[in-house]
């Protein structure tokens, strides 16, 4: 099966086609922006100010939560300065436990926030814009059938010469879009399926399991796909996007977070795939020259199934 052509045409639109008026008039759902960050006292406190000027100032957000996961730079104290409610993702709810992860800090961000709609914002950008939000809430506020809505960009290389790249990273390339190709080809025509920048209906995601790392944004997205079909699906191309890069080490833990998330999903009972939680790296110069990184597999239940979630959820308001 080839991607649809048909859902790419219908289901594709631009940053430029939901200009901050359309957006804000069409506004019928309280919105939460909620930017999950670790270590990034650098970026953190910009795309705070900026999104709490432009946005949570003139009444289109309701709420900017930041979820800080262990963060020992500083990044809290920034990012509360800059105007942001911020949460320490261990201590919310603390007795059901705490991982550490990026899919840890967005499900408990559930339990802190009040959105009817939730655009999640990666706290390591270096070149974007506030149209990201408006960009992503477009689809979800003027198109009742959609439920999550994928960013994509051209990517600034980090490569000394600033060139674009309409690819998504490595681990995009390398790993999510075979996945894709192979096991769900609709969704091959999803440009950037892992892109941290998305929005979702909080009736849809506090339904979903939720991967307590890198694997979220393809839980998400396979799940939704299998529960409502290709059309509750939008992505929205935001323009450019720059951010800091990880190292290749860091990016094969993701990648076997994702391929764990991934088989779990399309190949039930194959567990072939990182099935002890280790992934073993090479290191040039060490002894012994290998190295076991654990790799986060386990999955948070949908929030609404958890004790005292409607209860958080009222103590919040």
């Amino acid at each position: 099966m080839q991607p649809s052509a048909d859902w790419f045409a219908r289901r594709t639109s631009s940053w430029g086609d939901w200009p901050f008026e359309a957006v804000a008039e069409s506004k019928r759902h309280r919105v939460s922006v909620v930017v999950p960050a670790r270590n990034e006292a650098a970026t953190i406190g910009g795309i705070v100010e900026r999104i709490r000027c432009d946005l949570l100032q003139r009444g289109l957000v309701d709420e900017l939560v930041v979820m800080d996961s262990d963060s020992t730079d500083g990044t809290a104290d920034i990012a509360a300065r800059a105007g942001a409610a911020v949460f320490a993702a261990r201590d919310v709810r603390a007795d059901l436990g705490s991982y550490a992860g990026k899919g840890e800090a967005l499900w408990k961000s559930l339990f802190v926030t009040t959105g009817d709609v939730l655009v999640f914002i990666d706290a390591d950008l270096t070149g974007w814009g506030t149209h990201f939000v408006t960009g992503l809430l477009g689809p979800l506020l003027r198109e009742p059938e959609v439920v999550l809505v994928k960013g994509f960009y051209d990517r600034i290389m980090d490569d000394g010469t600033a060139r674009r790249s309409a690819e998504g990273g490595r681990v995009t390339e390398l790993v999510a879009r075979p996945i894709l190709n192979i096991h769900r080809p609709e969704l091959a025509a999803v440009v950037q399926p892992l892109a941290g920048e998305w929005a979702v209906r909080r009736s849809t995601l506090e339904t979903l399991p939720v991967p307590v790392g890198y694997g979220i944004e393809m839980a998400v997205l396979l799940d939704v796909h299998d529960s409502r079909g290709l059309d509750a699906i939008a992505q929205v191309d935001l323009g450019e996007r720059a951010h800091s890069h990880q190292t290749v080490h860091d990016l094969g833990v993701m990648a076997a977070e994702i391929l764990q998330t991934a088989q779990r999903r399309v190949a039930a009972g194959d567990t072939a795939v990182a099935s002890e939680g280790v992934l073993w790296q090479y290191v040039r110069g060490a002894s012994p020259p290998w190295r076991g990184r654990p790799v986060p597999l386990a999955e948070r239940p949908p929030a609404l199934t958890v004790s005292g979630y409607r209860r958080d959820q009222r103590a919040t308001r």
